[in-house]
């Protein structure tokens, strides 16, 4: 088959669709947003019909893919870390069902923050489903992995979790594509009952998962993603995971380490290879990108006097990622610094496009709010959550996709007034429904601010599942008619706006007031691709 220069999401995507896959799921989130991009413009994925379409939530992306598992069918649902969060009900259970068809969950993790709320390690989620985990340390791997995955899947009937991590998702390297695999056929489970979670039934699942885990450290003992690289000087061993056995290579022009190295790229730990590591070398170093489970885990089960060095003991950094430079220095190598950044130089910090609705969204609440002072305006996650930074300075909260109109409402049954919640019109679909739904049951006094620019606008402009259909949602949700507004966040409605946002601060109710206008990114793509086509 052909070699293609891919991305690590790209790669996964690839694999995925030669291997015979049915259906992907996902919520778009950095660094994972490229696999169903990727999937979506396939010429080979339109033939194959496979199902390409983004969930509402990562939630609902986990239980289609189930469905689709259940089916008999290979499917893959992606995220990134945080949206693990969200999919974990129906991630931990399918973990006691099982799969009937293969299934990967792909959970891109994001050490150091680079668009996300904290740096949390997927693969404490897979051991505490106690299912088995594939790591890619390149890209070639990540397509292999993709492509082994389902077949691991189906054959140790659990779900597989394939975690990556940002520098490997944004990454891109050339990778040799395997022989295409027809698709599974529709196929019933063979116990009606498997996928029904009756207490029963359930413990009789569960057992048999606790039953399948030796079989599952075997195919991680024998896989030939793992590896024990022999090495001259015993002074010290490395164990390596991910993408941070690159890391370590890097330090070597020649790719010849001198210590022994135990490369993990999956889980359960290949036991074996760790204990003949652990009883050759005087000291251990553990390189992992993200917490140190690892580390831990070695710990705990080898505590035999040796010394572990890692994150735990300060010679790697607890926190952020790792990087060549960092590797080094914990293996006693020279790092020369580059220069310091001339103090001249100053910080760009992130802010709202120029042209962008939610600029005026802030301007008219900063105005409307004068009055109440500040500290009442509960933001979410998402471009309009730099109304945090100058020169806006309009919100007081960001926790969690859905959250800020669930706070609003717990701040308004304290005594809060007024209680005002801003979210986008993808987010609001995604996890604020069910928030708004409590509020209205209550009659809480809040003010919901869903600021619709038609798209989900962080994640590069996909399609909004909210389109065109948040005032019937809001109706059907118990919303009073009176009580929804919908507005134009222009500058020459900047008084009318301030006027309405008034009525509603006042009002003792839930109210919800939607500025409607396309994000300005969207509507010049797709004013380019308008021309392009007249043109043509």
């Amino acid at each position: 088959m052909s070699k293609l220069l891919l991305l690590g999401d790209e790669a996964i995507a690839q694999g995925a669709i030669d291997a015979g896959l049915s259906g992907l799921y996902a919520y778009p989130g950095t660094p994972s947003t490229e696999i169903m991009e990727f999937v979506q413009g396939s010429k080979q994925a339109a033939e194959l019909n496979i199902h390409r379409q983004w969930s509402a939530n990562e939630k609902t992306a986990m239980e289609s893919a189930i469905g689709m598992s259940y089916a008999g069918k290979r499917a893959m649902v992606c995220f990134k870390h945080v949206g693990l969060n969200v999919a974990a009900d129906a991630f931990m259970n399918a973990s006691v069902t099982g799969v009937n068809g293969g299934l990967i969950v792909v959970s891109a993790d994001d050490p150091s923050m680079h668009s996300s709320q904290n740096e949390q390690d997927s693969r404490f989620y897979a051991k505490f489903a106690m299912i088995p985990i594939l790591e890619p340390a390149n890209q070639q791997e990540c397509y292999d992995m993709a492509y082994y995955g389902f077949e691991l899947s189906e054959k140790l009937n659990v779900p597989v979790m394939l975690r990556i991590t940002t520098r490997m998702a944004h990454s891109r390297a050339d990778v040799q594509r395997k022989d295409i695999r027809k698709q599974n056929d529709i196929k019933l489970p063979s116990d009606p009952r498997q996928f029904v979670l009756l207490p029963a039934i359930a413990r009789k699942n569960y057992k048999n998962l606790l039953l399948n885990q030796p079989a599952m450290a075997m195919e991680s003992e024998k896989s030939a993603f793992n590896a024990y690289i022999q090495g001259t000087n015993t002074d010290m061993g490395i164990i390596a995971t991910g993408i941070a056995y690159n890391y370590l290579m890097e330090n070597y022009p020649d790719r010849k380490c001198p210590y022994p190295v135990v490369k993990v790229n999956q889980y359960p730990l290949p036991k074996k290879q760790i204990a003949e590591l652990y009883n050759t070398c005087k000291s251990i170093m553990v390189l992992e990108e993200g917490y140190p489970i690892v580390e831990e885990m070695i710990k705990g089960y080898l505590n035999a006097g040796k010394p572990v060095h890692g994150r735990l003991d300060g010679t790697l950094p607890r926190d952020g990622e790792l990087n060549p430079n960092i590797v080094a220095k914990a293996l006693g190598f020279t790092v020369t610094e580059g220069q310091p950044v001339p103090s001249i130089v100053k910080q760009r910090p992130p802010s709202l496009c120029q042209g962008c609705g939610h600029r005026d969204v802030y301007e008219d609440l900063n105005e409307a709010l004068k009055e109440y002072g500040t500290g009442r305006v509960f933001a979410d996650i998402g471009c309009y959550t730099l109304g945090a930074l100058p020169p806006f300075n309009a919100i007081n909260s960001c926790v969690d996709m859905g959250a800020s109109i669930t706070m609003a409402k717990g701040a308004a049954d304290a005594g809060l007034v007024p209680a005002v919640a801003v979210i986008g019109d993808s987010t609001f679909t995604h996890s604020g429904m069910t928030g708004l739904l409590d509020a209205v049951n209550e009659n809480s006094p809040i003010t919901v601010i869903i600021s619709d620019n038609s798209t989900t606008g962080m994640t590069g402009g996909q399609t909004s599942s909210a389109h065109g259909r948040i005032v019937e949602i809001c109706k059907g949700l118990g919303v009073h008619p009176d009580h929804i507004r919908v507005m134009t966040p222009l500058k020459k409605f900047h008084e009318e706006n301030v006027r309405i946002m008034k009525e509603e601060l006042a009002y003792q109710g839930v109210s919800v007031l939607i500025p409607q206008r396309e994000c300005i990114q969207t509507f010049a793509r797709r004013k380019k691709e308008e021309k392009k086509e007249s043109n043509d």
